[in-house]
């Protein structure tokens, strides 16, 4: 489907010196990585440090980007709670994004009917598809492989986002989900690559802030079969992949965005800035190294 194809930055959410959100610099990204090539952006994931956006800003920042990008919105809008995530769904709706991202529900760790009857609610509930996103590093729940496969029957859920590391799971999901309209895309910089050799379809990456056109040479590459080039990619932006997860995205990534000039790398609470030095000069290190854009 046309949300789940291709590279899609998962944009990180300026901030200025006072704590508000900058967007003049979100603008400036949004731009930056457009320019390169994107096939979309993903405003307010967790990489837009949506968890403590206040519900009046995410959906600000859900408007600006749509109002600004000229590529499909698919707009982060998940919780942990069911009514939360049907109103910021909806209003993703509204807005004009093109599709929603939903984290699976975080903390009450829902059973397997309650997950499935979660993102059935919503994609009931609106007219743009949806992406179910994986991530148990940060939900502490493994969507199990047949909810997702239960998921990928209904019409209005497009794929999911996969963040779980685990290619096994990626390559059954890829496979008993052949005949059903229903792509599974990386939520792993690092597992691009092998996510699309099994029959993945595109990536959601942090590394596509700060280096966009080596990320949509990296998918183009695979995806048109030339593997070569593609493992060639891969390797030569392994050092970023690596060093953008040496703190907790997105504490890497904006520091790599002020080193580029492309916003600062200004935080919320409870994400500081306060890292040690060899973080720092490794994010720094991967940054300055890199020579593909």
């Amino acid at each position: 489907m046309e949300i789940t194809e291709g590279v899609y930055p998962a944009l990180v959410t300026p901030f200025d010196s006072d704590g508000e959100v900058d967007y003049g610099a979100l603008g400036d990204v949004i731009e930056y990585v457009e320019d390169a090539g994107v096939d979309g952006v993903v405003p307010c994931g967790s990489t837009g440090e949506s968890a403590t956006l206040t519900h009046e800003e995410h959906k600000k920042v859900v408007e600006y980007t749509v109002e600004k990008a000229e590529t499909k919105v698919v707009a982060g809008s998940g919780s942990n709670s069911t009514h939360e995530a049907l109103e910021l769904t909806k209003h993703a709706d509204e807005a004009g994004a093109d599709g929603a991202l939903l984290i699976s529900p975080y903390y009450n760790i829902p059973n397997d009917t309650g997950l499935v009857e979660h993102y059935e609610t919503v994609a009931d509930a609106v007219d743009i598809p949806l992406l179910v996103y994986n991530v148990p590093g940060r939900t502490g729940h493994n969507i199990p492989d047949d909810v997702i496969v239960e998921l990928a029957s209904h019409d209005g859920i497009a794929g999911i986002k996969e963040a779980s590391g685990d290619i096994n799971k990626i390559s059954r999901l890829c496979a008993r989900t052949r005949d059903k309209e229903f792509d599974v895309v990386s939520g792993d910089d690092s597992m691009t690559l092998p996510l699309l050799s099994v029959g993945g379809t595109g990536v959601i990456s942090v590394t596509a802030n700060i280096f966009p056109r080596a990320m949509c040479e990296l998918v183009d590459a695979a995806r048109q079969g030339d593997y070569e080039r593609a493992r060639e990619t891969h390797a030569e932006l392994m050092p970023v992949f690596d060093a953008m997860f040496v703190e907790t995205n997105p504490i890497p990534v904006k520091i790599a965005c002020e080193e580029l000039g492309l916003c600062g790398s200004d935080l919320r609470l409870p994400l500081s800035d306060d890292v040690p030095d060899e973080s720092v000069d490794e994010i720094l290190g991967a940054v300055r190294g890199f020579e593909g854009e």
